[in-house]
């Protein structure tokens, strides 16, 4: 028993080896069968020793069932958390990129209406220039037409005027360029005017287009990000809950592996140590039951051998 003690490193093993010493020397003392007491001391060490590997097999269920349910746990939490944290980063981003979208429509369409009073204002003043321009053409024309009309007349209505007759027509062709230069610049005024018209409609058409295409967007745009903010804010409590829910599991798990890990020896290397002691105290009890018997029939043949 004491090599064993030496052998396995038990303190327990030892103090029993003391134990078989100080009995078999007091029993051998007192004249009583020593290896009764003896084979009761290792037969209760071995059934001590079975104990605890029964005790020590049950916490090792114990702890495996608990580590790997606890350690399941932790990574079903854990891989939801990163579920949720990508969820949340993708829709952020989203978001923010669909608000500075909607942030340069605002300023396009700032700036289009912006564009828009210019032309308006622009077109005002061109179509108030063309009505004060037509007015004095259409009254100058009117004055040349006249005038040529009575000079025509004043000329074809006695023959008394002949002698002036070249310088009438002198007159007469100089009135005829002045008109037929005042109906050209009219045509080109009335031609300038609708053309500046029908460009103005054209891009005020286009304008209210784009507006309007602009508009949706930023109708659209500003909803999704409204609607994924309020996805953020609810995927946000959803991460909070499930981190609630991790805490206890990795305190719990902190405590397992402290219980069942954190440890100098294995519980391989615990129940193989502890087997040997079992066996070793089997093998010494087995002896020790055999020297009994040896020393029982050597005290039986001394009792009934006759005396010399």
């Amino acid at each position: 028993v004491r090599d064993l003690a030496r052998k396995e490193n038990s303190r327990a093993l030892a103090q029993l080896a003391s134990r078989l010493e100080m009995t078999v020397r007091t029993g051998s003392a007192q004249g009583a069968d020593p290896f009764a007491k003896v084979k009761g001391l290792i037969s209760d060490m071995i059934a001590s020793l079975e104990e605890a590997a029964d005790a020590d097999a049950t916490e090792k269920a114990f702890c495996d069932k608990e580590l790997a349910e606890t350690r399941a746990k932790k990574a079903d939490k854990t891989l939801e958390i990163e579920k949720l944290s990508t969820k949340i980063d993708q829709m952020s981003t989203r978001s923010a990129k669909l608000k500075e979208e909607v942030a340069g429509l605002q300023k396009a369409l700032a700036d289009l209406m912006n564009a828009q009073a210019e032309m308006d204002k622009l077109r005002a003043e061109e179509a108030e220039a063309y009505k004060t321009n037509r007015a004095e053409l259409e009254q100058g024309l009117e004055g040349v037409k006249l005038a040529l009309k009575v000079l025509s007349d004043y000329y074809d209505s006695d023959a008394s005027h002949n002698a002036a007759e070249g310088a009438g027509s002198s007159i007469i062709g100089l009135l005829e360029v002045v008109e037929s230069d005042l109906e050209k610049e009219f045509a080109e005024v009335i031609a300038t005017e609708e053309m500046a018209a029908a460009t103005y409609e054209k891009e005020t058409k286009e304008n209210t287009i784009d507006k309007a295409a602009k508009g949706q967007d930023v109708k659209y745009k500003t909803k999704e990000a409204d609607e994924l903010d309020a996805a953020v804010a609810e995927a946000t409590a959803d991460k909070t809950g499930v981190e609630a829910e991790l805490a206890p599991v990795l305190k719990y798990l902190a405590t397992l592996e402290d219980r069942c890990i954190a440890k100098a020896e294995t519980y391989e290397e615990k129940k193989a140590k502890r087997e040997a002691e079992i066996a070793g105290l089997k093998e010494a009890l087995s002896i020790l039951e055999g020297q009994s018997v040896f020393l029982q029939r050597k005290a039986r043949r001394t009792k009934h051998t006759p005396l010399m």
